[in-house]
């Protein structure tokens, strides 16, 4: 019996942290003394300064200044709780400085953020929204509440989403102003948008919002930065820099070319962004470049499970390893990431015991559940290839029913519990359940141009008909099977599809297509054992095997593949 390597497509929340509102011009009246501040910081002996400076009734600038740095130190020295009554008071007496409170509220909200308290940041950024109208700043008050859209996107309150994207969106319309702060405003709206949908799995649907995005990115590398500055001080912000916004744009292309299975247009726009980010990096130390760089990689690694590189997908683990490592926070946001990628290979690699062990460290450390939906979905084939999980894959399988109070709105992954259903059903014998599973996998993959969910129904509908002898409509399923997954292209799927297109042809009495169907799936077969031989011998193949803390620094080499290729040939 082939086994069926069960990669679905990883729904990652876009960004890990909230992205970060920065500055586009320090509005300050005496520079000397900010930099006084700034040096002092430096040398260690900056805390008194900057304490006094916050107590000091004059030189607004200057005050507000030293508050704001003086957050960042406390942030800095992981004393969250100190910063927090800095950033209040500033807040509290700079509503005459409209750059400060504006700054200062972005600052305050974006901590709370980072703590994962998002209603507070929300409310935060609502208030930042009403003062920039009363401001009579449109331009930043559309940044305000664009903030707290991507909040409340990551708090799944969908309902309040839609009226305040809608708003957002006839603010940045109907705003004239400088083209670039515009275009920018229009790239933070529909990436918003864009990435609203693919939350959802709305493949197909998402494709004009993206098109737009694509348009709008290209509209802004064509405009010079112009350095006349706003005369209004509350709108001396912007949202991120266009060279950054590049490579954001860049990586929700590849999110929706993974979710629509062009692995090939996903791996072109990933080598173009890590390009670009590499170059961004010898110049800039922005955190967000960290995280641009480990959301691509996550998505790539999948991308080489699925066509077959599963070496240089072990590798590109062990980087975002190394890169997790640099940064705490960055661990902590994508630790769940990290463990889901490892299960996944564990999957391909035929190491089952290892693919629970990480599946399940990955659950207990993530409460998103789109994540949490796509892991339970994953280690419910992992039962499933077992055969001997009976108690634990049904109550798994209780909680992603896909009939009954499925637990996210992603149309992808609801997809995806219909196809262990009948995956489930086929192992068991139940092919008219099955059937009726796979059926409703293929309406709704179809419905949004879910290429590997498709190619997988296919192949499996084409599997249970053979089995029950219906030989033209095993060869009606099998045949667009093939052609898709060479499309794709999906290395598991394709030696499935030719295996069983060489049975079809036996039985048909085609001697001269049985062959030419053997022949490929002895391609598919050495090139697979060539790639589980590799990787299975890499050093970085340990990683299996770390399920708790900071992953190991060094690798211990391996002697040699430690697993068997026998249930996938």
């Amino acid at each position: 019996m082939l086994s069926v390597i069960l990669t679905l497509i990883f729904i990652c929340p876009i960004f890990s942290t909230v992205v970060h509102i920065t500055t586009s011009i320090l509005f300050l009246n005496d520079m000397r003394l900010h930099i006084n501040a700034r040096c002092v910081l430096v040398m260690g002996r900056g805390k008194k300064l900057l304490n006094d400076l916050c107590q000091i009734s004059q030189f607004e600038d200057v005050k507000f200044e030293a508050a704001s740095i003086l957050s960042e130190f406390y942030c800095q020295q992981n004393l969250v709780d100190s910063a927090k009554p800095v950033l209040r008071k500033a807040i509290q007496i700079s509503q005459q400085t409209p750059y400060w409170h504006c700054r200062l509220l972005f600052q305050l909200a974006q901590l709370h953020a980072l703590e994962k308290d998002l209603v507070s940041a929300c409310d935060l950024l609502g208030v930042g929204a009403e003062y920039a109208r009363v401001m009579g700043s449109e331009y930043t008050r559309a940044l305000f509440l664009l903030s707290k859209g991507m909040l409340l996107l990551m708090e799944r309150k969908l309902s309040e989403v839609h009226p305040l994207l809608t708003l957002c969106g006839t603010i940045v319309e109907n705003w004239q102003g400088n083209p670039i702060q515009k275009e920018s405003l229009r790239v933070f709206f529909l990436v918003l948008q864009v990435t609203h949908y693919l939350d959802a799995g709305q493949v197909k649907s998402v494709k004009p919002c993206l098109k737009q995005l694509q348009q709008c990115i290209q509209t802004i590398s064509t405009l010079h930065d112009d350095e006349i500055l706003p005369t209004n001080p509350a709108a001396l912000f912007h949202w991120l820099p266009k060279e950054h916004m590049c490579v954001l744009v860049y990586l929700v292309t590849v999110m929706h070319s993974m979710q629509a299975g062009y692995l090939e247009k996903a791996q072109k726009y990933t080598d173009k962004a890590l390009m670009q980010l590499e170059k961004l990096k010898m110049l800039d130390s922005s955190p967000i470049l960290s995280t641009f760089q480990v959301i691509l990689l996550e998505h790539i690694i999948m991308c080489r499970l699925v066509t077959g590189h599963k070496a240089t997908a072990l590798q590109e683990i062990s980087q975002v390893c190394q890169l997790c490592q640099q940064s705490p926070r960055l661990f902590t946001n994508h630790a769940a990431q990290l463990h889901t990628l490892l299960g996944l290979y564990c999957i391909s690699v035929n190491c089952m015991d290892n693919a629970e062990a990480q599946f399940t460290a990955a659950l207990q450390m993530t409460t998103h559940q789109e994540l949490w939906t796509f892991i339970v979905t994953n280690l419910a084939s992992v039962y499933i290839r077992e055969g001997n999980r009976h108690q634990e894959l049904y109550s798994l399988l209780e909680r992603i029913n896909p009939d009954h109070n499925f637990p996210v709105s992603s149309h992808c992954l609801r997809a995806a519990a219909f196809y262990i259903r009948g995956l489930l059903s086929f192992f068991q014998g139940r092919y008219n359940e099955a059937k009726r599973f796979l059926r409703e996998t293929l309406k709704m993959s179809n419905a949004e141009d879910l290429n590997r969910l498709t190619a997988c129904s296919l192949v499996l509908l084409g599997h249970i008909f053979f089995v029950l002898g219906n030989h033209r409509e095993s060869n009606n399923m099998v045949v667009p099977a093939m052609q898709l997954a060479s499309k794709i292209p999906d290395m598991s799927v394709q030696l499935w599809s030719s295996a069983l297109l060489k049975d079809l042809n036996k039985a048909c009495g085609n001697t001269m297509d049985a062959h030419e169907a053997a022949q490929m799936h002895q391609n598919f077969s050495q090139q697979l054992l060539q790639d589980h031989i590799a990787a299975c011998s890499l050093p970085e193949h340990n990683l299996i095997s770390w399920t708790d803390g900071l992953p190991p620094v060094q690798f211990q080499p391996q002697n040699g593949p430690t697993t068997s290729l026998a249930s996938l040939l």
